[in-house]
């Protein structure tokens, strides 16, 4: 590369520093809570930037809060041990023997990898699951479905307390029953609760689309709560983009700002959001 294409790059990286300021002083101390689904970790290296972008997030202030997926890691250790799965209306019957798999590949692979990622690029990361000091109590969704909850209580008194330490969150979406029981909480509907009780600035759900489409096939950039209804009515909205529409809709109706559904597969997702003018993926707001 010539001497002179490299001055371009460097000037090109401090006009777009420059260019971020007015958003790292909007966000200084908002609570932004990430869902990382599964599909969205992909490779060592794509775990790595993303882990990069968090401690970014929280040395300019932001107190970031992961709440992390993975379906696809339950999916290949049921296999490896032979617990077949069954489905109803597209949601996994957890009975006893797959939660505990749930739990183990959730808070003691899944979550310890993130941790030990954003750890890796100087940040402090602490891995939690729903269970611990009672962040999530869950009621049983339905008897059909098993060991899966939904939040019926949140206390993010924890939370708190980590984040005055400088600590980053890294939770596992697994919820506490009222007779001891562990429940298997969507990843998202968890990221929505916690965000919902912490009243965070921003929800952003990291997935493996580009963000709500329109009838024409078009991502639509932003949103309001009834441009969602009336999708969903209409059946633009549909398959597996529904839970994550109600999920934002719920977040916002709990107090949370603005709820981004994003592809978590792009370089840098969370950081072209939340600090640059053009966004990433489709922005939720109440009416």
């Amino acid at each position: 590369m010539k001497k002179q294409d490299m001055n371009r790059d460097w000037i090109a990286t401090a006009r777009t520093l420059s260019q971020a300021l007015p958003y790292l002083q909007r966000y200084a101390g908002a609570i932004v809570v990430i869902k990382l689904g599964g599909h969205a970790m992909g490779s060592d290296e794509a775990m790595d930037d993303f882990a990069r972008d968090v401690v970014l997030m929280r040395q300019v202030g932001i107190n970031p809060v992961i709440v992390h997926g993975g379906g696809p890691m339950i999916n290949a250790m049921l296999e490896r041990l032979d617990i077949k799965s069954e489905f109803v209306n597209g949601k996994r019957v957890t009975d006893a023997a797959t939660v505990e798999v749930v739990e183990m590949v959730l808070s003691g692979v899944v979550n310890k990898r993130i941790v030990q990622a954003i750890n890796r690029q100087g940040g402090k990361a602490v891995g939690l699951s729903g269970k611990d000091a009672n962040l999530m109590v869950c009621d049983q969704t339905n008897p059909d479905l098993g060991f899966v909850g939904t939040p019926a209580e949140m206390d993010a008194s924890l939370l708190t307390e980590l984040f005055n330490n400088d600590t980053i969150p890294v939770i596992a979406p697994l919820g506490a029953g009222r007779d001891g029981e562990t429940f298997n909480v969507n990843g998202d509907t968890a990221a929505g609760a916690i965000a919902g009780a912490l009243k965070a600035d921003r929800l952003l759900l990291l997935t493996d689309v580009a963000g709500v489409k329109n009838a024409s096939g078009e991502v639509v950039t932003e949103m309001k709560a009834q441009q969602i209804k009336d999708l969903t009515a209409e059946g633009v909205i549909a398959g597996g983009m529904i839970p994550k529409t109600e999920t934002a809709l719920n977040a916002i109706n709990q107090g949370v700002r603005a709820v981004v559904i994003l592809d978590g597969r792009a370089p840098n997702a969370c950081l072209l959001e939340l600090f640059t003018e053009h966004g990433a993926g489709s922005l939720i707001r109440a009416d």
